[in-house]
């Protein structure tokens, strides 16, 4: 991405870098989740939850710096001493398991399930771009991709995808309920720089600065995670807790230059601590019912979801602001557009609890044992 000089060039290789990334997150938790007994998996799960609550937080500061002080290919150059690193935790840390029967490639299932992902966010881009003759075809042909490769898991032998996990309530309510949490929280970093330096006419370093406030409630909140979902156990953590995150995103709509600094900074403290916890419990509750011979189909099910839901994040937000704008006939994008934009993403939190709702009280308990 570093070396690009036209579009194209640029875009292939993000595709290339989204291909290598892809396998990251699913293997990992696959490892980690092979080797951890159900009465450490709170813990655990809530330690490994951390990095991806970090990196979207503090992309935008770093790349506000990189951009205001320095030269934006350095973005991508940041990726090299990472991998480097990774290729070196990864040979020293990662235990060699033994061999398994191998699994035939379910060439039709990858088909139907690229095709849909694919489909469904470039169709959101192009709805956000109000190109209706190429997005709602493509919309359709997702939605049926979508449903092809459910009905399809149920009839191959070793689906790519196993949706049987999904009988599963609990993990069902993660991937569901989770996967539209995730939606909305992945669409504020990107929101929020927007309304810093279009709507306040901030620089890019003092939007990413602001943004940290959000990194600083996830962090605070960390060490008190285990605790209160021990304490007060899934069901009522992830309402009470969603009703917060639900409450501080609302409150992204009062967000206007007058309203002082301190204040701002505690709605994206407040933001921030919701989301951390929200986020853990879902991570955790979603593996507390899988039997162990079941955690590597139910980390790709929810691998798959979890990926997809915060691409849509992004592309649920440029829609509402696409939307706000041909409403308020905006050619440029407005402090206003931006706020409709939050009110569409906090939707999302809401249509969550309704979720939530259906958990029974215990749900997840044997993983909560104190």
């Amino acid at each position: 991405c570093g070396l690009s000089d036209t579009l194209p060039t640029f875009t292939l290789s993000r595709i290339l870098q989204g291909i290598g990334g892809a396998m990251m997150v699913p293997v990992g938790r696959m490892v980690v989740l092979r080797v951890t007994e159900k009465k450490d998996m709170v813990k655990t799960i809530a330690f490994i939850t951390w990095p991806g609550l970090i990196a979207p937080v503090l992309g935008p500061p770093l790349g506000g710096l990189i951009v205001t002080y320095g030269h934006w290919p350095w973005i991508f150059w940041l990726n090299i001493p990472l991998g480097i690193l990774a290729i070196i935790a990864t040979a020293y840390l990662v235990p060699q398991f033994k061999s398994e029967q191998r699994r035939p490639f379910d060439v039709r299932g990858f088909v139907l399930t690229a095709t849909a992902c694919t489909s469904l966010i470039i169709a959101l881009e192009a709805l956000g771009q109000m190109h209706l003759s190429f997005g709602i075809p493509l919309l359709l042909l997702g939605m049926l991709c979508s449903w092809l490769a459910y009905r399809h898991s149920f009839r191959d032998a070793q689906p790519l995808l196993p949706f049987s996990a999904m009988k599963i309530a609990t993990f069902r309510n993660a991937v569901i309920g989770g996967s539209l949490f995730r939606a909305s929280i992945n669409a504020v970093p990107y929101l929020l720089p927007l309304l810093f330096q279009l709507g306040f006419g901030w620089s890019a370093a003092q939007a990413g600065a602001m943004v940290l406030w959000v990194f600083a409630g996830n962090l605070a909140m960390k060490p008190a995670t285990t605790w209160l979902m021990k304490r007060w156990g899934f069901r009522r953590v992830l309402m009470f807790n969603g009703m917060i995150s639900l409450a501080a995103m609302l409150g992204c709509l009062l967000l206007n230059p007058s309203l002082g600094y301190f204040a701002i900074a505690a709605i994206l403290f407040v933001g921030g601590l919701s989301r951390s916890l929200q986020f853990s419990c879902y991570n955790s509750l979603g593996f507390a019912d899988v039997p162990q011979n079941k955690m590597s189909d139910a980390s790709v099910v929810f691998s798959i979801f979890f990926q997809f839901s915060m691409s849509a994040g992004i592309a649920l937000a440029a829609l509402f602001l696409r939307a706000s704008m041909l409403w308020q006939e905006h050619s440029e994008i407005a402090q206003s557009d931006i706020h409709i934009a939050f009110a569409g993403v906090a939707l999302l939190v809401l249509l969550s609890l309704f979720d939530v709702m259906r958990l029974e009280k215990n749900a997840g308990a044997q993983v909560l044992v104190k």
